[in-house]
């Protein structure tokens, strides 16, 4: 893995899971990870319900728009994570794929999303724990 890993994280829409893993990364790494997320299939706009259960947890993804998966998306990460919606993205040598089996938040009320938000929240705190931990891991 390099100095400074590279996540993507992909959903269909790219309106509730992905953005709200990604913003969980950005939030809790800072610049030790760069973030990506997108979705094969991109809404016109991010799930107002995650909007509103991440501005709960203190962060802002009122700005953030959907974006379409693409291949130099997936070539530019170390690690591509699918959110539980059965996405797939191109495979290529030397990444590593991860699946995350995630309820989806489209079409639920913010109560709904909360549980969803927070199992992220967990998710993203083992990835960088494992990629990007503050301790360096000592090898013996």
């Amino acid at each position: 893995m390099p100095d400074k890993p590279s996540v993507l994280f992909v959903c269909v829409h790219n309106a509730g899971r992905s953005q709200m893993a990604a913003a969980w990364l950005s939030h809790l790494a800072g610049d030790r990870i760069e973030v990506r997320s997108a979705g094969s299939a991109p809404a016109d706009q991010v799930n107002p319900a995650a909007v509103m259960a991440m501005r709960e947890a203190g962060i802002d993804i009122t700005a953030e728009t959907p974006k379409v998966l693409t291949i130099d998306a997936v070539k530019a990460s170390d690690v591509c994570i699918t959110m539980g919606c059965g996405d797939t993205c191109p495979v290529f040598p030397g990444k590593r794929y991860i699946d995350w089996p995630l309820e989806d938040p489209s079409g639920r009320d913010i109560e709904a999303v909360r549980p969803i938000r927070d199992e992220i929240k967990k998710l993203v705190e083992n990835l960088i724990e494992e990629i990007a931990p503050t301790t360096p891991k000592r090898t013996v």
